[in-house]
């Protein structure tokens, strides 16, 4: 009880510390260019920190672990490792990120190919982050729920309650300081708890000895073709995912942009190792005898982790690490949250319902968008609508498939079109669903990749069929 007792006040400290960053980011917040992209101020450090931390979910941690505790052992570092790969290619569009001087996504489109463009990839957009937000609601619901002890729908409701006060109060400025700590707080929590869980084990030759043969094999369990999926998925994701892309835009300038792109993609490639080899230690305990496997997976292979921690580590670090936990799932679900509202008010409300509306009204409603996303992901959280969350889930596919190459095109070809955008964003996303409604494998590649590849064919024939006549690459100005 002593050791709960603690832990859990370090996670109430944390929690209510992510609180005060928002309040204090609320203060930085003079405009609606302050809110959604901080007031485009970011350094290389604390890019990096808010890139990292968005990406670094529940499935870079305790996901990463379950794979290496079961059949993936080191393979499973490739699940964080292709982020950062991916985040290396990214450095090199990143100059053209932050040169276009956009808020969102949509709004590249609407300035680029027209209002229609700009429409259609709002509701493309908004929709996958409301399921999103849920999943991570969930997510990190379910973390706190099994180390903590609480009921699940309690800490739905605690968790989201959190996650939605500071990113409404203080917008991007206070979801890249909170992104700052949480990636941070996930990172030393987990080379923390190394030396004790190996000291559990008896040392890293106890470890060696103890999991099966090839289980260093950095290619166990994962295939080539499966790494490359994965690098295209996230490139084709993080290009045109408003919760990445954004970072981009804050970006105090170009450089910045790609010191940021870089550094954070330093942090994937050392934080791959660390959940991994926690994995492999947990599996040797286990092998050895040191560990109850039913106790291992009492709550499922995910929570591996947390039952290590609790039976190698003090109080104080376990507290820590559950921090990090709980930090990791969070720092992608106020990311989720913040772009959903920075859609649908500046490329929905600002467009479409009132154009003439100023600087405050484009905030207000962009916050009061967060509130209802919010509590859209609560209410889906806590019903636990397992169906909704896959249609939301699968619609993330949707957006990459079909918007990535007329926005990468669209930054170097100036012919490229509405026609061709328009060709592109509908065959791409049509493509990605016959595959899975179907359950269409071709060549065992991710419906993904077949979706980019009708895509960027429509997109590139449409356009040389009809070619744009503005013939450049500059984006027309924003209407006030």
């Amino acid at each position: 009880m002593e050791l709960n007792g603690i832990v859990i006040a370090i996670v109430v400290v944390y929690l209510l510390g992510m609180l005060a960053i928002g309040f204090y980011s609320s203060k930085k917040i003079k405009s609606n260019e302050d809110f959604m992209v901080a007031g485009r101020h970011l350094g290389p450090i604390l890019m990096a920190g808010t890139l990292a931390a968005t990406e670094i979910g529940g499935g870079s941690s305790l996901g990463v672990v379950e794979k290496s505790y079961g059949n993936w052992g080191l393979g499973a570092s490739w699940y964080v490792i292709t982020m950062g790969i991916a985040f290396v290619i990214l450095s090199f569009i990143a100059p053209k990120f932050r040169a276009a001087e956009v808020k969102t996504v949509p709004e590249y489109f609407r300035r680029r190919y027209g209002r229609s463009a700009g429409l259609v990839t709002s509701i493309i957009m908004i929709l996958p982050l409301i399921g999103l937000t849920a999943s991570q609601f969930i997510a990190s619901a379910t973390i706190v729920s099994v180390m903590l002890g609480l009921d699940i729908k309690v800490a739905v409701t605690i968790v989201a309650v959190v996650v939605t006060i500071y990113a409404i109060m203080g917008g991007l400025w206070a979801v890249a300081l909170t992104d700052f700590v949480q990636v941070f707080l996930i990172v030393i929590g987990m080379v923390l708890a190394v030396p004790f869980a190996l000291n559990l084990a008896g040392g890293w030759d106890n470890v060696v000895a103890n999991v099966p043969a090839g289980t260093f094999d950095m290619f166990k369990g994962i295939s080539v073709s499966t790494i490359i999926g994965l690098i295209v998925m996230y490139v084709a994701s993080f290009t045109v995912g408003q919760e990445a892309v954004s970072r981009f835009y804050a970006a105090r300038n170009e450089k910045v942009a790609v010191q940021g792109s870089v550094i954070s993609s330093i942090i994937n490639f050392i934080y791959a190792f660390i959940p991994t080899i926690l994995g492999i230690i947990t599996l040797a305990l286990v092998n050895m005898g040191s560990m109850d496997e039913g106790v291992i997976l009492a709550n499922g292979a995910k929570f591996a982790l947390p039952h290590l921690a609790m039976a190698a580590m003090p109080a104080v670090i376990v507290g820590l690490l559950f921090s990090g936990i709980i930090s990791a799932t969070m720092s992608s679900a106020d990311s989720d949250l913040l772009g959903a509202g920075s859609i649908f008010g500046n490329d929905i409300y600002k467009v479409y319902i009132k154009p003439n509306a100023t600087n405050k009204q484009v905030m207000r409603t962009t916050k009061i968008t967060m509130l209802v996303v919010g509590l859209l992901g609560w209410l889906i959280a806590f019903t636990s609508t397992e169906n909704l969350i896959n249609i939301l889930m699968f619609s993330f596919t949707l957006r990459a498939a079909g918007a990535f190459f007329p926005y990468v095109f669209g930054l170097y070809w100036k012919k490229s079109s509405l026609a061709g955008t328009i060709a592109s964003l509908i065959l791409g996303s049509a493509t990605v669903i016959i595959l899975e409604q179907f359950d269409v494998s071709i060549f065992n590649l991710e419906p993904i990749i077949p979706g980019l590849l009708v895509s960027l064919i429509s997109f590139v024939v449409i356009t040389l069929i009809f070619p744009s006549k503005r013939n450049s690459c500059e984006l027309t100005p924003e209407e006030d």
